[in-house]
Order: C-alpha cells, then structure tokens, then sequence
C-alpha cells in the first residue's frame, strides 16, 4: 500500500521544513505550498490524502482555500487541518464551519501534530474501505442471482454506514480531545469489520465450488468449534457435550463443519433474553443417524433454553437477514450455516425443544457423497 500524501501550505519556509521532516520522517509522502494558489494547483495536481493548511497567508487566507476546496466536487472530501497563531474560541468556529476537520495551533508541537494527522489519515483509509465495499457490493449483485441477500445486505450496510458516519461526526465535535477520538475511531473500526464479515458471507453463499475434504475427527471439530465460538464472541460460554461417537473420522472439510457448528452455538447463545453475567446454558449431542446402513452419517443436536422460535419468523427462519435480534449486521448465520451443509451432502434444521427453547439438528455424511452441482 502507498504511503498517505500530505499537502503542508504555509507561507513561511521554517513552519513548511520542519513539518515535512517530521512527517517524512514517520514515512508519511509530502508536498508543499508556500501560498493559497500554490496550494490549489498542488491538490490538483497531487489529490492528497490530507492538507495542512496556514490560516493566515497574504493574497489568499487559509479560511478561503478551504472554502474553494469544499466548493468542488472532487476536492471537497480531503481534510483539512488548520494551522492558526488563533486560540481563541470563534476562530476555532470559524474554521471548522467552512469544512476544517481539527486545529493545530501556533507554536506548532510536532509530535500533536503527528498524532492528529494520523488519526485523520485512519479516517480516510476508512473511507476508502467503505467505499471499496459498496463497490464489492455492486460487482456481488451482478455476479449473482440472490435477491433476498442483496436487499438485506444493503440494508445491513445503510445502518452500518449510518453508524459510522455518526462516529465520524463525534470525531470532529471532539477534534481536540485525544482520548474521545481514539475511542471513536476504534468504533468505527469495528463498525468496518462488520461490513467486511457481510461482504465475506455474501462471498460465502455465491460460491457452488465444493471445498477439499479429508477425513477429520468428529471429536477435535466440537472442540475446535466450540473454542472458535467462545474467541468470537468474547464468552465464556458453557457447552455440555455429549459425544458417544468420539473421535469418529467424517469425510468433510474440517473449517466448513467447524463454522457450521460455530453459527449454531451462536443462534443458541444469542436466543437468551438474559443479562450480562447470568447463565445461558447449551447442550451439544451427538448420535449416529443415516438414510440406510450404506450411507451412515452423524447428527449433531445443539440446544438451548432459550426464547424459542418466535413465529412469525419460524416459517422463514433460514432466509438470509430474517432474525429476532434488533442488533444491526446480523441475521445471516443460520442461512450459512445451511449452504455449507447442503454443500457437503448434509442439512440443518431447526425443532422446539421439549421444555422450551429451540434444538438445532445437523446432519452430515460420514462418507463423502457425490453430489451434484447446486445452482442456488
């Protein structure tokens, strides 16, 4: 990845020098300006991924360079940082109301400086991200016919979006306090994250490729998954597996079965309505099942005590987004969950657990099947 570009405009060559050393000495690309013109000509010429920009220069100020940066369509996205001898309140106002995102004042403190531009330098690789999301997006849409999962994909990725923007919002209200900005970019972090886990899925469930299989302990791939649920979502969530069939070889692909049963434990953990700290107890079991004696498989039941299934979901349950929970970026763990299955020759369904709660059942071939090519 190319290093970031800095444009520092200032007239006085000292301000300029010291900068650009102190920039490129933390491997950061810079340009320079010594008036308000050069520095129109440099973004165009440049596009930098961010300006530092002098408030007070001859001929043109900083206040009107910003104002021509935000004017134009293809400028006015780069941020702008001020440099001003100004501390006071209504020059601070009056920066940031014609689109500065953070002030720097006179005499300049090289390494705030640093740590400013880096966190706005975070912001925009962010944004690109994003944007090379919804890219992916619009190519995914025209890759494949998945009707369903594109509307909940958008509509997943608007409120997601809609969170970061909000983020990115509070970043400039508290440009000037450090530790609220770093914890506002780390949300906004997270938020991406979850934007790029949609694409991956969407990824997932496009792909009619079969993946390689091997034969893989029935045994090691409970504890494998039940240790990948508990990194994922930060528990330490107790499972009581019974598991008379040990370490029964199944021709699979171990990373495939592993997330299937990673999701499961998820839907049976996320189906508690219960408050931080209090128990939400999960059983796994297995058992040998199969169609007839030539063609053994092994099912899995994971249960749960749960809220159940609602009903008016029940019906659609394994439809891509369809989901109980009001948290934003979710609702597509059951639907991969079942692809992956039925990629293998398997299945997953979901059953009322006697007594409350839900028992989802997985069943998957000992033996690998031959099976044909799905088209979903």
């Amino acid at each position: 990845m190319p290093a970031p570009t800095v444009l520092v405009v200032d007239d006085q060559p000292i301000n300029v020098q010291l900068l650009k050393k102190k920039l490129e000495r933390e491997g950061i690309r810079v340009t320079t300006a010594y008036s308000g013109l050069e520095a129109l000509d440099k973004v165009v010429k440049d596009r930098p991924d961010l300006i530092l920009l002098d408030v007070m220069m001859p001929d043109m100020d900083g206040i009107e360079v910003c104002q021509r940066l935000q004017g134009n369509e293809e400028t006015q996205s780069i941020p702008v940082i001020f440099i001003t001898a100004r501390s006071s309140k209504e020059g601070k106002l009056e920066g940031l109301g014609v689109g500065a995102v953070d002030y720097i004042t006179k005499p300049i403190d090289l390494d705030e400086t640093f740590a400013r531009v880096s966190t706005q330098l975070r912001v925009v690789a962010i944004n690109r991200e994003m944007l090379n999301l919804q890219g992916r997006l619009v190519e995914a849409r025209r890759a494949a016919s998945v009707g369903a999962v594109t509307q909940g994909i958008a509509h997943n990725l608007n409120n997601l979006l809609g969170v970061v923007i909000g983020y990115l919002d509070l970043i400039k209200a508290y440009h000037d306090k450090p530790d609220l900005v770093k914890q506002n970019v780390q949300s906004v972090e997270e938020a991406v994250q979850r934007i790029v886990a949609i694409v991956k899925q969407l990824s997932s469930l496009v792909i009619k490729s079969r993946p390689p299989a091997s034969k893989c302990s029935l045994q090691q791939m409970i504890d494998d998954a039940i240790a990948r649920f508990r990194h994922e979502l930060r528990v330490d969530a107790p499972v009581t597996v019974n598991n008379p069939l040990g370490a029964q070889l199944i021709e699979t692909n171990c990373e495939v079965f592993e997330d299937a049963i990673v999701k499961l434990l998820t839907n049976a953990w996320e189906s508690y309505d219960a408050p931080a700290g209090a128990p939400r107890p999960i059983w796994l079991n297995t058992e040998p099942t199969g169609r007839n004696p030539e063609e053994p498989a092994v099912q899995i039941n994971i249960e749960d005590r749960g809220r159940g299934l609602d009903a008016k979901i029940r019906d659609h349950v394994f439809e891509p987004f369809i989901s109980s929970k009001n948290t934003v970026g979710v609702g597509m763990g059951l639907t991969i969950a079942r692809h992956a299955l039925r990629n293998m020759g398997g299945e997953v369904t979901l059953k009322d657990r006697q007594g409350g709660g839900v028992c989802a059942v997985m069943v998957h071939p000992i033996n690998k099947r031959v099976l044909p090519e799905q088209d979903e």
